[in-house]
């Protein structure tokens, strides 16, 4: 591929397809912004060498037109002269420059036109360099704001895949039942303890009915002078 047909691929590039295509834009605008100056580089010689040979041709051109000119003249002096014979050969001096001027005329005209291409390509470049630079930063921070968005969607979705949610609602019942569970150990605990209590105080009923029931007994056995 020549030169200009790689200036022409990256003046046809659209960035914002380039970068979103791309897995990571950011190093793909930095490496498009290095390609794009090296191809820079190499297009400012190449139209630098071409405009030299371009004036080459163009004062060879030139040169030759002026000699074929010079022969011209001469050819019409001889003959002034009535010399035939100079005046021959000084046209066909005049014709074989007139030749060269007319073929390097024909390259300084089609070397031109290659110029031209070289320049239009090297405007175009820059402008799309210039395009690329002003965009950069702003396609960064596009392309960062829409990575972390991205990932926050995917954390969101793994959250409700994986059934996440459904996990905590599940934690907060076990929890509860286990509150529920803890408060009836407790009002058990409670149970039993004043059970135990009840029991004694109630044991010590029956040993007050007891006693009593002995001391009566004990009256009833007394003889009627002792009572």
């Amino acid at each position: 591929m020549g030169l200009l047909d790689r200036v022409s691929t990256l003046v046809r590039s659209n960035l914002s397809d380039l970068l979103d295509r791309a897995e990571d834009p950011e190093k793909v605008i930095k490496q498009l912004l290095m390609d794009m100056n090296n191809q820079m580089i190499q297009v400012k010689t190449q139209v630098a060498a071409a405009i030299a040979d371009e004036k080459r041709l163009q004062a060879r051109a030139e040169d030759a037109e002026r000699t074929a000119d010079d022969w011209q003249r001469k050819a019409e002096l001889a003959l002034d002269k009535g010399d035939d014979e100079l005046a021959k050969q000084a046209l066909q001096r005049r014709n074989t420059y007139s030749v060269t001027a007319t073929g390097l005329q024909e390259q300084w005209q089609a070397h031109s036109v290659q110029v031209q291409a070289l320049k239009d390509g090297l405007r175009q470049l820059q402008g799309k360099m210039d395009e690329a630079e002003a965009k950069k930063e702003l396609l960064i921070a596009r392309h960062r704001s829409s990575k972390a968005q991205e990932q926050m969607h995917k954390t969101l979705g793994n959250i409700r895949g994986v059934g996440s949610m459904g996990e905590f609602d599940r934690l907060e019942r076990k929890v509860e039942e286990q509150e529920s569970r803890a408060q009836a150990y407790t009002e058990l605990s409670s149970d039993t303890l004043d059970q135990k209590f009840a029991a004694l105080e109630s044991e010590s009923e029956v040993d007050k009915q007891l006693r009593e029931l002995k001391e009566r007994r004990q009256q009833s056995q007394l003889p009627s002078g002792d009572r």
